[in-house]
């Protein structure tokens, strides 16, 4: 057979069911041999936008999403979204084109040293050189992709390669089992946890993997102490469950940064630095608050973030043992450990505090009314896209969820322009699902081309855009630490409606708050996809710095 219908092959035996892309000429061969297979090509307008596609699709699954691009510019337009799934942990394998290897060692038309150039944005990346290699390779590929932590991986199929004959087999994934925590680490644990007076849990990104938050929730019964999850640690634990103390990361005021000031020791659970820095709730007597780290793998060398002990394994495995050592150094009659009531008055102060503005009618809307009305809208299982801006601190910080995986937010690599693709992407994973993106309008433009691929596929996502006509969480950071001045950072947006009826799909721009839900109705009910543009009241957004004194979160 020909390299690339092995190539396709290979890919099948490993469940891909579609790839997200936009070819080029260096792909013809693979998109030949994929023209006979059942795997579904979803063409793209971006290359940025596939990679996102594939980015909410493997954060979703667990299994790697898929995209594809041509060489060239292709990669270099590719290259964000991969940058944004590998630091969110997201699965992703890349299929990237190259030209002939016969003049890959000269100046050539397009030619550039792809795999060099995405080395630092991948966990592994490799150019086929021969068609024997195909199968080791994307087996290789798919293997480092999902494991954990998961990310991302490049094969890059150059065009001479894929023309070749070749006769050869898919090589068969197989389930790896992950190792179980060490019995001393479980047992250091323990006795932290039993000298601590007021213990705490941080929920991180790993959390909401691999039927890690099941076990959580488990553990925080059985100790009886409250847990704060990261913006992508959302529904680890459910916003009902009295242990829920909601979501850290924006105001160094904020209730759960202050809880966290409190504690004596911190279980850093499934944590990624690189969602909320140790420096910014590690903040009172450093190397006096106690650290449990229990993650996959071994804690980064951080002078805030030194635990007194890690933890290393399969997180769902490491949490049973912990919990299972736990019952039998205690016995379940006298658990839980602490008295999770002593929280309540802490858990009544945040709710109140997430409550305020629920019902303001005003007009332009303030975010919580917006965010509490799609809170009412959604089902606990569908799922919200967050892009990247000032609606990001909001929906972080005001919608919370039962159910892990029912609110993506960019937090790693923190890159506008993930929700809209991102959302396609989701709904293509869970067709029954309601699918809704929460954009910025500066974000919702940098990937708006990809709304004809949801025209095109009739794909019934949602997309609500806060209308400003400015880089709001630019201005929100300069206004807190210029004391109130800020650059110039306005721009126009074009008419939403309009936009929407020039590609055929339905659209809104509300005139008043109480229109948000009707239309939120109106646009699940379509064919294809939806925009609801919200005229925002981003003045909101100096009177929570007020409250919560200055703004910590990362941009």
């Amino acid at each position: 057979m020909k390299a690339s219908d092995l190539f396709i092959k290979c890919l099948e035996e490993e469940g891909v069911t579609r790839i997200f892309g936009v070819p080029g000429e260096e792909n013809a061969d693979f998109m030949l041999s994929l023209k006979q297979s059942k795997i579904e090509f979803v063409l793209c307008r971006h290359e940025q936008a596939a990679a996102f596609m594939a980015d909410a699709y493997g954060r979703l699954t667990g299994k790697a999403g898929v995209c594809l691009s041509t060489l060239g510019p292709g990669v270099t337009n590719l290259m964000t979204g991969l940058a944004d799934a590998n630091m969110d942990y997201a699965p992703v394998v890349a299929i990237i084109g190259q030209g002939s290897t016969r003049r890959l060692h000269k100046e050539s038309h397009q030619i550039m040293d792809s795999i060099g150039m995405v080395q630092p944005i991948s966990k592994w990346a490799q150019t086929i050189l021969s068609p024997k290699n195909i199968t080791e390779v994307i087996r290789k590929a798919f293997k480092i992709a999902e494991a954990e932590k998961p990310g991302v991986t490049v094969i890059e199929l150059p065009e001479d390669i894929a023309k070749e004959e070749i006769n050869d087999k898919p090589i068969k994934p197989t389930l790896i089992r992950r190792p179980a925590a060490d019995y001393r680490a479980i047992d250091e644990a323990l006795e932290l946890i039993f000298s601590s007076k007021n213990p705490i849990i941080l929920a991180g990104n790993g959390t909401v993997r691999k039927r890690a938050s099941n076990r959580l929730r488990i553990l925080a019964k059985n100790l009886g102490i409250g847990v704060i999850n990261t913006f992508m640690g959302k529904g680890a634990v459910s916003k009902e469950d009295e242990h829920c103390l909601f979501t850290i990361g924006l105001g160094s005021g904020d209730f759960n940064n202050l809880a966290i000031d409190e504690s004596d020791l911190v279980i850093a659970i499934g944590y990624d630095l690189v969602e909320y820095s140790p420096s910014a709730w590690n903040r009172i007597e450093k190397g006096k608050k106690k650290i449990i780290h229990i993650d996959y793998t071994p804690a980064e060398i951080d002078k805030d973030y030194l635990p007194n002990v890690e933890i290393i394994a399969d997180l769902a495995g490491a949490l049973f043992q912990l919990n299972k050592e736990l019952i039998s150094k205690v016995s379940e009659k006298n658990l839980p450990l602490f008295n999770i009531k002593g929280r309540k008055k802490l858990r009544d102060a945040m709710i109140d505090d997430l409550e305020m503005n629920n019902y303001d009618e005003s007009f332009p809307m303030k975010p919580q009314r917006v965010l509490s009305d799609v809170r009412k809208f959604m089902e606990d299982d569908d799922i919200v896209l967050s892009d990247v801006g000032a609606h990001k601190m909001w929906v972080a910080r005001e919608y919370n969820c039962t159910i892990p995986n029912t609110c993506l937010i960019s937090n790693g690599f923190c890159t506008m322009g993930f929700a809209l693709p991102g959302s396609i992407g989701a709904k293509m994973a869970f067709p029954e699902k309601k699918i809704l993106s929460i954009n910025g309008d500066a974000g919702f433009l940098m990937n708006v081309q990809d709304l004809e691929t949801a025209v095109r596929y009739k794909i019934n996502i949602v997309a609500v855009v806060w209308l400003d006509g400015e880089y709001g969480l630019i201005k929100w950071k300069q206004q807190v630490h210029f004391d109130g001045e800020h650059s110039e950072l306005r721009f126009k947006n074009p008419n939403f409606e309009f936009l929407a009826k020039s590609l055929n799909m339905w659209g809104k721009q509300i005139k008043s708050a109480n229109e948000f839900l009707p239309a939120l109705t109106e646009a699940f009910e379509q064919d294809g996809p939806a925009i609801i543009g919200i005229p925002i009241d981003y003045e909101e957004n100096m009177r929570l710095t007020e409250r919560l004194g200055k703004v910590s979160a990362i941009i």
